[in-house]
């Protein structure tokens, strides 16, 4: 049965053996193992049960939208499952995001523990539904480990509270334990899904991808990006535009390796709101930053801060790099809104026309207060039910641009194969409608590098993988990137929209900064502390676990 039909099953076998408090004992109205375990068709509920949030059980796929609202890219006005509060600084243990949780890694083990009482017909079924909880169990578990350091290991069935309340394990052990799962996951998963969002070895091979780099094990990341080159499975996607590989329309793209499974009135998914701006009745929950804007090139490839460029502050949409125009919609660009009409994107005069505009920044509570949103499975909005809670949205999970930037980047810091990154930044720069890397330019060690860390941020922005970037980057005394580019203040543009201009990027007429404008330019005051590289625990699961010790630096 495919995995978007079999979800239907997740909230009557969710439950299977456990519970949604981890700590506690098992409920008394789940199915038991004694009636459960007896054919495939059971085995393959168990499984799917697993799928159920596994890449975040607090916030489901939309973490994969929202955790960039924890970096220097992207801002949450107001504070929505606590991102905000990890990007100023001001997190604490009763308001954090939250990876940690037991509830999957249970019903991970429930799968492992009962599995082997099924009588299958064919081994490899078996053993591809064993890879695929191993996969998800190995991915939560690094999860956890990446922004916690150190949780405690549990991989057996603890029957009471008080057999489960254990202390951390320490980070290094984890860590073997994700490397080891995962491998052991590769070799038993099959090649190919047997239907979209299925876990296979190109997603195993992913998790093994990221969480070395991650954990900065360069030889062991490239070993399994190269793995997923040799699946010949997964291309850059040219039969699409850029913004329909992040659509309905490219759910099947040959660039996806993995993405979380919604569908209509079964599993959907519910957050499509927090995209859009108020005017199309959305949240604005989750928005591109003006630093994120300065990040791209000019069309003719050098940055806004170089002498000659042709930067104009006051048109700072004006003559940049193609991709920013597919990956923010930003003041004055046309834009069909959700009654059906072309419209201006104003998001800077308050008044158009003699009447409020619902689309200014500081309209209401859930206008884009940078003035801009995500553009990046946004277009087009017609493809969302009209309450924007009911939809087929898969959020990108792992994708093969990825997989490419991971080659690139280590390449750089091995300082070997120049001509290979040179041709991948070129992929992916062209594919957007960029010129390719000045080598007269870019021929250094120090200058590549640079290059490569601004251009995974360019091509992966609104992806969820920034803050994991910008923690585990240095800079060249050793400082996390995070210490420079998580303190200080964080600017808005303020302006006005000139709606008579027929180009769209000329229509934004931007103030220069200046005192009188500094109160309304000023989104937050931000700080980032070296032990903010690690997140609090909830003071619920500390409640619940007395064995359990609070981050440090947060106690």
């Amino acid at each position: 049965m495919k995995l978007h039909i079999m979800l239907a099953y997740v909230l009557i076998l969710g439950t299977l053996a456990s519970c949604d408090d981890f700590f506690d004992t098992a409920p008394k109205d789940a199915l038991s193992p004694s009636t459960f375990w007896k054919t495939e068709d059971d085995a393959q509920k168990a499984v799917v049960a697993c799928y159920q949030d596994w890449n975040n059980p607090a916030t489901g796929s939309s973490d994969v939208l929202f955790a960039d609202c924890m970096s220097d890219i992207s801002y949450s006005h107001t504070g929505s499952s606590n991102y905000k509060y990890v990007a100023n600084g001001s997190t604490y243990s009763s308001s954090t995001v939250s990876y940690y949780s037991y509830t999957t890694i249970r019903r991970c083990n429930t799968v492992l523990a009962y599995i082997d009482e099924v009588p299958f017909t064919d081994q490899k079924t078996r053993d591809d539904l064993v890879g695929q909880v191993r996969a998800i169990r190995a991915w939560r578990y690094f999860q956890m480990n990446f922004w916690y350091g150190g949780v405690p290991l549990i991989t057996d069935l603890p029957q009471t509270a008080e057999e489960a309340q254990i202390p951390r394990t320490d980070e290094a052990t984890v860590r073997q334990f994700v490397y080891d799962e995962i491998d052991r996951a590769i070799d038993e998963l099959n090649e190919k899904p047997a239907a979209r969002g299925r876990i296979a070895k190109g997603t195993a091979l992913a998790i093994k991808m990221r969480s070395a780099l991650y954990w900065g094990d360069l030889d062991r990341s490239l070993e399994a990006a190269r793995a997923i080159q040799n699946l010949h499975q997964y291309e850059i996607e040219h039969g699409l535009s850029f913004l329909q590989l992040f659509s309905l329309e490219g759910r099947d793209s040959k660039e996806i390796i993995c993405s979380m499974q919604h569908v209509l009135n079964t599993y959907e998914f519910g957050n499509t709101v927090r995209m859009f701006s108020n005017a199309d009745g959305g949240w604005s929950s989750f928005v591109p930053t003006q630093s994120f804007v300065e990040s791209f090139e000019m069309d003719n490839g050098m940055m806004p801060t170089e002498e000659g460029s042709g930067y104009d502050e006051r048109h700072p949409f004006a003559n940049r790099d193609p991709r920013l125009y597919n990956t923010v919609v930003y003041p004055g660009q046309d834009w069909l809104g959700a009654n059906g009409k072309m419209r201006i994107f104003n998001t800077l005069d308050r008044i158009i026309n003699g009447a409020n505009n619902p689309d200014y920044m500081d309209a209401a509570t859930n206008a884009t207060h940078t003035g801009m949103i995500w553009a990046k499975y946004t277009t087009p909005i017609s493809q969302y039910s009209a309450s924007m809670y009911n939809d087929e949205l898969c959020p990108i999970l792992f994708r093969y641009a990825e997989v490419l930037l991971t080659i690139a980047e280590i390449n750089v810091e091995k300082n070997q194969n120049f001509d290979e990154v040179y041709a991948i930044l070129d992929e992916l720069r062209t594919r957007g409608g960029h010129r390719p890397v000045d080598r007269s330019k870019y021929n250094s060690q120090a200058t590549l590098r640079e290059l490569v860390r601004r251009e995974r941020c360019i091509e992966l922005a609104g992806e969820g993988l920034r803050r994991a970037d910008i923690v585990r980057w240095k800079d060249v005394n050793g400082k996390m990137l995070a210490e420079t580019l998580l303190n200080g203040t964080l600017y808005r543009m303020v302006g006005t929209v000139d709606e008579s201009n027929p180009d769209p990027h000329m229509r934004a007429v931007i103030e220069l900064p200046s005192e009188d404008n500094k109160k309304l330019r000023t989104l937050e005051v931000r700080t980032f502390e070296p032990y903010q590289r690690y997140l609090p625990i909830p003071l619920s699961q500390l409640n619940t676990n007395p064995k359990l010790t609070q981050t440090p630096g947060y106690d």
